[in-house]
């Protein structure tokens, strides 16, 4: 079996990569996630001073700090215009088929992070609760949350992706091959990215050679009997999804929508390029690539709001205690068996929380179920899920805010717990500081 036929079966696929022509601004080309500074607006402001009239992906993706503002229409409409308008004037250049290994350097990090940047075949990812797809999520899929990523989406001509999957790899055979080889690539791009959030590199993996190595490393990984012998289990689960699951869930969303739309047989329910999903893998043993939990902030919410909900559920029954503590993140960072630590912020008040006996199998499922039943007892509070300790520490010391601090995240047992237990409670962990977030640069046709 070539390595092509290999690809198709672990649902891979070769992409053919659009990048910035020659001689373009790549520093003010390429922008952050679109789902990071959410609450914070200031930002992409100060991203948008930077970019100035420079041909840049800002323009072609939606921050989500401006998801609910009632130009949204307009908003997509824009960036559809702007992908059609780089096409057409030649902004971006397909570099054919191959994938990228890329080396992420970020200001949190001592090691850089390695990736490869491939396409996913949709048929092989299901999302949801009890998903025992090849491909697939690891924290709760939010349905609520896809139409309105739906909507831009559909009928854009191009994806960016910002979306990163996981491989447990210890043996380290998939991509830090390549990065020992990463001199005898053609290289794509080598440049600092803005607002101090580190730096990129990128290099074209297409030779034959190469492509054979990384789809033997990945059929090795998805054997079924070293799979059963490893975790017990016969749904292999040969990718995870990392970061990006919402934008995976739309892909596979609006997918579902085009292949409707095709007759049985039509030759493109095999090669539509919206079946595919532009994608970066990155081993989960990579020592540059930290997992962080996600922080929670209340807004107009109150500690007399939460204690309510605490002492009058079934948590005094299970033990919980509140303690007063000036330096909580260490308190917090400390395991215990049969304890799940919350820290606690407010304007002048740090605290931690410790939850006895907790039903749940991670502090996050413990406090999102408080949460849950204190946003529907108070429809006027609203809430954010937060990346990193100094974002969380400015929002939720701000008047009649409440911020909740999370215990970090094992990720030796990371790939065991979802094949276990199945995905994990919305926005349990995040991979790095916000600043450390997969930059838009590269690009893919998803239209015929």
């Amino acid at each position: 079996m070539n390595s092509i036929d290999t690809f198709a079966r672990l649902g891979v696929r070769v992409p053919e990569v659009l990048l910035p022509a020659a001689g373009a601004d790549l520093q003010r080309w390429a922008v952050v996630a679109c789902d990071q500074y959410s609450s914070e607006r200031g930002y992409w402001e100060r991203a948008k001073a930077f970019v100035g009239d420079a041909p840049s992906t800002l323009g072609m993706v939606f921050p989500e700090c401006y998801l609910e503002d009632a130009d949204r229409k307009e908003r997509v409409a824009a960036i559809h215009s702007a992908m059609r308008e780089s096409l057409a004037k030649g902004i971006m250049a397909s570099r054919g088929p191959g994938f990228v290994l890329v080396e992420r350097f970020t200001p949190y990090e001592k090691e850089s992070r390695k990736g490869l940047l491939m396409a996913v075949d949709l048929e092989k990812y299901q999302f949801g609760k009890d998903s025992k797809s090849l491909i697939r999520p690891t924290e709760g899929t939010i349905v609520e949350r896809l139409p309105p990523r739906m909507d831009i989406r559909r009928g854009a001509p191009l994806e960016l992706p910002h979306i990163m999957l996981l491989v447990d790899d210890p043996e380290r055979s998939v991509i830090e091959p390549l990065y020992a080889r990463r001199e005898r690539f053609p290289k794509l791009y080598d440049f600092d990215l803005m607002l101090g959030a580190g730096r990129v590199r990128g290099w074209q993996v297409k030779d034959e050679a190469s492509l054979a190595g990384i789809a033997a490393a990945l059929e090795k990984l998805s054997d079924p009997e070293a799979f059963r012998s490893k975790y017990g289990k016969d749904e292999i689960l040969l990718f995870a999804v990392g970061d990006g699951n919402h934008s995976l869930a739309t892909a596979k969303a609006i997918w579902e929508e085009t292949k409707a739309g095709l007759p049985p047989g039509d030759p493109l329910l095999a090669d539509h390029p919206a079946r595919f999903a532009l994608v970066e893998l990155v081993n989960i043993y990579d020592e540059g690539l930290p997992f962080h939990p996600i922080h929670r902030v209340l807004f107009g919410g109150s500690l007399e709001m939460f204690h309510e909900v605490l002492n009058g559920g079934n948590y005094e029954k299970r033990g919980q205690h509140v303690a007063q503590a000036m330096e909580i993140y260490p308190l917090v960072d400390s395991p215990e068996e049969g304890v799940h630590k919350i820290g606690l912020l407010s304007e002048g008040r740090k605290a931690c929380l410790s939850i006895l006996n907790p039903t749940h199998n991670l502090a996050a499922g413990t406090i999102q179920e408080i949460l849950d039943e204190l946003l529907k007892r108070n429809p006027k509070v609203s809430i954010d899920y937060i990346h990193g300790t100094e974002s969380l520490g400015a929002l939720a010391t701000k008047p009649g805010n409440l911020g909740f601090y999370l215990p970090p995240i094992d990720k030796s047992s990371f790939f065991a717990t979802v094949i276990r237990d199945g995905v994990m409670p919305r926005k349990t962990f995040s991979m790095g500081e916000a600043p450390e977030k997969r930059f838009y640069i590269e690009a893919r046709k998803i239209v015929p």
